[in-house]
């Protein structure tokens, strides 16, 4: 499959409520007229950014993931985000990539964000994943994994490299730039899902999602709270890898 057409869902977030904002999703989603391969939530999605895992969590077999099956099986795409996860007495971070069959695939945050007190609250992933989906080859990663290249390394040849995030206003122009940068580098798509609003510790986020091509061209970038659609053309991408080649230069690591 040559196309990939994704919706971004740039949205607030009500605070620990996971009830009330998978029935806010369910509105949103009526609104996409358009058949669409890919839809992307933020970050913990159902909650904000909360330290209260133990009040928020959910099994691993949960209504929200459940929910996501059902939603996927209904509106005949895959859909994503990261949600706060009890497994085997530890909380995660994870992101749930729920396939159009209600399969599931996960992905544990591995750079949990020490400045918020995370790395003490949730357990840090320890396995980088490569999503198959319609040929696509897809990496999703987690709000402050953006900020460690290594851990992002297209070692694997990736298509499109995917962040989630509650991404604060203060640092917002790190984000952009390190998106654009995960691009470049990366020579493959890299999109960034971010949310808007304030939650209830008073962090104001201010949205900012938005996609880059393999030369850090910005395809599309918002502000507020909407949906945004865009169809991303691997041929493009393929034209460009192939002409520049920058990827046979790259290093060759093992990520431990």
């Amino acid at each position: 499959m040559q196309q990939l057409k994704v919706a971004l869902i740039q949205t607030s977030i009500i605070w620990e409520s996971p009830k009330e904002n998978r029935l806010r999703y369910e509105e949103k989603l009526k609104t996409i007229d358009e058949p669409v391969d890919l839809i992307i939530f933020p970050e913990m999605f159902t909650t904000g950014f909360t330290m209260n895992a133990m009040q928020v969590a959910e099994a691993a077999q949960g209504e929200t993931i459940n929910w996501l099956k059902t939603k996927a099986q209904e509106m005949n795409t895959a859909i994503c985000g990261s949600i706060v996860i009890r497994e085997n007495n530890k909380y995660y971070n994870r992101f749930l990539f729920a396939y159009l069959d209600g399969s599931i695939e996960k992905y544990d945050k591995r750079h949990t964000f020490t400045l918020a007190g995370e790395d003490k609250v949730y357990e840090a992933g320890k396995e980088r994943k490569t999503i198959n989906y319609k040929g696509w080859r897809i990496c999703p990663q987690i709000c402050y994994d953006l900020r460690f290249p290594v851990w992002a390394r297209n070692i694997d040849n990736y298509d499109l490299l995917l962040y989630v995030a509650n991404w604060p206003k203060p640092r917002i122009n790190a984000w952009d730039v390190l998106l654009k940068a995960r691009a470049i580098e990366n020579m493959a798509y890299c999109i960034g899902v971010n949310r808007v609003g304030v939650d209830t510790n008073g962090y104001e986020y201010p949205g900012h999602s938005g996609i880059y091509d393999v030369l850090g061209n910005e395809l599309v970038f918002s502000k507020k709270e909407e949906i945004l659609i865009v169809n991303l053309d691997k041929e493009h991408m393929n034209r460009y890898r192939n002409k520049l080649k920058f990827l046979s230069d790259r290093d060759s690591f093992t990520l431990v």
